[in-house]
Formats: C-alpha cells, sequence, structure tokens
C-alpha cells in the first residue's frame, strides 16, 4: 500500500514538471510554463533594449531583473536582430560561440529561446543548435534539433550554473548564427525540492517503459 502511495505521489510531481527530463544533476525543460512552475524565482532579460541592427563588443554586462551576468562572443561581435520592438542577441559571425557567464551564486535555473538565424537575422529553422551548461559538479550538453523563433529550452541545476554557451552546428548549405531571445535566470526552491523532481520525471519514465512491456 505503501508503495502505491509513493508512486501515485511521484507520478504527480513528474506531470507537474513535464516535459522535463532529469538527468543528474539538471533536469531539462522544452516547455517555458513547466520550467518556470518548477522555480521559486526568475526574471527575463528580453534584449529589447538594443538596437536593431548594431553590433556591440562583448562583454556586455546584463540584468534579468535582479540576476546580473555578462554575455560574450569568442572572436568577433554580437549582432542583434528582430523587429517590431522585439530584438534577439545574435552573432556576427556563424562560428562563433556565445557564451553566458558571471551569474551570483543563486542562479540555478537558465532558459530561453535559442535557435539561428540567416545573412538576414530572419530566423532558420534549418539548423541545430548546440546549448552546453556547467555548472559545480558538471556538465550537460544538449543538441537542439532544427529550432525556430518559439522553441524553449531550459535546465534547473541542483547547484550553482557557472556558465552558458549557444553554437550552432554548421548547415549543409548556407549559415546560421546562434540567436537567444527572452533568456531567463532562475533560482530553484530547496535541494530537496528538486530531488524530489528529478525523482518523479524518472518514474514517470520507469512506468512508461513497464507500459511498453506489458
Amino acid at each position: 500500500m505503501r508503495m502505491q502511495t509513493l508512486s501515485r505521489m511521484f507520478l504527480t510531481l513528474a506531470l507537474f514538471v513535464l516535459p522535463a527530463t532529469a538527468h543528474a544533476q539538471f533536469v531539462v525543460y522544452t516547455d517555458l510554463a513547466s520550467f518556470l512552475a518548477g522555480t521559486a524565482a526568475y526574471s527575463t532579460d528580453t534584449f529589447d533594449d538594443l538596437a536593431p541592427f548594431d553590433t556591440p563588443n562583448g562583454p556586455l554586462n546584463r540584468n534579468a531583473g535582479i540576476f546580473r551576468y555578462t554575455a560574450d562572443v569568442n572572436t568577433s561581435s554580437f549582432y542583434i536582430v528582430g523587429s517590431g520592438g522585439d530584438t534577439w542577441l545574435s552573432a556576427n559571425v556563424a562560428t562563433d560561440i556565445i557564451t553566458f557567464s558571471g551569474f551570483d551564486l543563486s542562479a540555478r535555473g537558465l532558459g530561453g529561446f535559442f535557435f539561428s538565424t540567416d545573412d538576414t537575422g530572419a530566423p532558420s529553422s534549418n539548423t541545430d543548435v548546440f546549448v552546453t551548461i556547467v555548472n559545480e559538479t558538471g556538465m550537460y550538453t544538449q543538441t537542439l534539433v532544427s529550432p525556430n523563433a518559439g522553441s524553449f529550452f531550459g535546465v534547473l541545476s541542483n547547484s550553482s550554473i557557472s556558465s552558458m554557451t549557444v553554437q550552432v552546428v554548421t548547415p549543409t548549405s548556407g549559415f546560421g548564427f546562434p540567436t537567444v531571445n527572452n533568456f531567463t535566470v532562475a533560482v530553484v526552491p530547496e535541494p530537496s525540492t528538486f530531488a524530489l523532481f528529478g525523482v518523479g520525471s524518472a518514474v514517470l519514465v520507469l512506468l512508461a517503459r513497464r507500459r511498453r512491456n506489458a
């Protein structure tokens, strides 16, 4: 009876954070609402204060609400794209890597819309994007397959996040430039609660496997 009760509790937790996947010290989200529901507090940098088609040099000292951080590119400058009052942070060279770092120790969640844009600054969904997150105990890399401007990706970590990098996979033809919009920095609930989120996701995966094998 007790095991059945625990299974229901963990299943409820798993459903609460869906769509999410547990990867050791990280919980990965592909849905903005679920990501925000797993945080204790968050703030978003929309980049809308940046002028379209400007090419500021890095590093840029930025703020997502109360959270301070730094954005940089490794070889060139940024390139600001977007229109209609909605601007995005991109790189001026397709092979550049955008790095977010310098977070406060309380920052244990990062998310946003990570995609590629073409030479004109328009979204391009034919290019994969690599995102790598490093925390105090390890790192996690995710390949976002053909993301578009509305594709969300986020992680919650069980320890302080030190950096996130974003780069594109060189397409077979043309160019794709790494681009970020609505970059969100978050703090998470107490570690025990975070652990239950991960256990809940793992239980859901186990139940799904058992169902397939039945």
